[in-house]
């Protein structure tokens, strides 16, 4: 079984080192940070497979380092925070974070966080639906070999969770998912974060979309959920 490398970022020392003792009891590999900018420094040397990323840091805070790292990698990012507001969490998640966490935080909900955001890193777009390795809608391309989108011939940074619902909704276009039926199908766990679709739809329509607030391909059908177009 391969190991895992997990990057916990945190200027509270304490944290890091309890988040180290549970993940290394997990059988995960943890490296350590305690700013933005050792972050960065480290993801350049390691192979990082998640990070658990503090916002507010010195030097660097978490909100620009998840902007930078975006910039080149689409590793999960698991935003941690003494902030419970839904600001917060929502600015997070455009920010490029996959998941959110607050202290304090059971840790038996950080390791299941982390198994989670994994599996979908490490499976990424195994859904039983198509055998299909190019899937299309209009301009839009999918390779699922690659894990890739292209709009127009161009090739469109996404992560793999905007990766894995686009799938979802391109493999059955027309159909129409709810927002409770995404979450389940692409977090592969009971529905419980709305928001949490919400923002990433938000995120697919603003790389995808000429006019996002008059989308062409990513439908949202009033009162019931979200559609590609046919």
């Amino acid at each position: 079984m391969e190991q895992y490398n997990i990057l916990v970022v945190d200027d509270e020392k304490e944290i890091v080192d309890a988040i180290d003792i549970y993940l290394t009891h997990e059988g995960f590999k943890v490296f350590k940070a305690y700013d933005g900018l050792e972050a960065l420094e480290i993801l350049s040397e390691q192979e990082i497979h998640l990070i658990i990323m503090d916002i507010m840091m010195p030097k660097m805070d978490g909100m620009r380092a998840t902007m930078k790292i975006r910039e080149k990698k689409s590793i999960p990012i698991i935003m941690l925070s003494a902030k419970s507001e839904d600001t917060d969490k929502i600015l997070g998640l455009n920010m490029g974070a996959d998941d959110y966490i607050t202290k304090p935080f059971n840790p038996l909900e950080l390791i299941a966080r982390v198994k989670s955001q994994l599996r979908r890193y490490v499976n990424l777009g195994n859904y039983k639906g198509t055998t299909d390795e190019i899937i299309t809608a209009g301009a839009l391309s999918l390779n699922d070999l690659t894990k890739e989108l292209t709009v127009d011939g161009e090739l469109v940074k996404i992560t793999p969770l905007e990766y894995k619902i686009l799938k979802l909704l391109m493999t059955y276009k027309g159909r129409v998912f709810s927002i409770d039926e995404i979450y389940e199908k692409v977090w592969n766990e009971p529905s419980y974060n709305t928001d949490t679709v919400t923002v990433h739809i938000r995120r697919i329509r603003e790389k995808i979309e000429i006019n996002p607030s008059d989308p062409r391909y990513l439908k949202v059908v009033w009162g019931i959920g979200y559609k590609i177009e046919k």
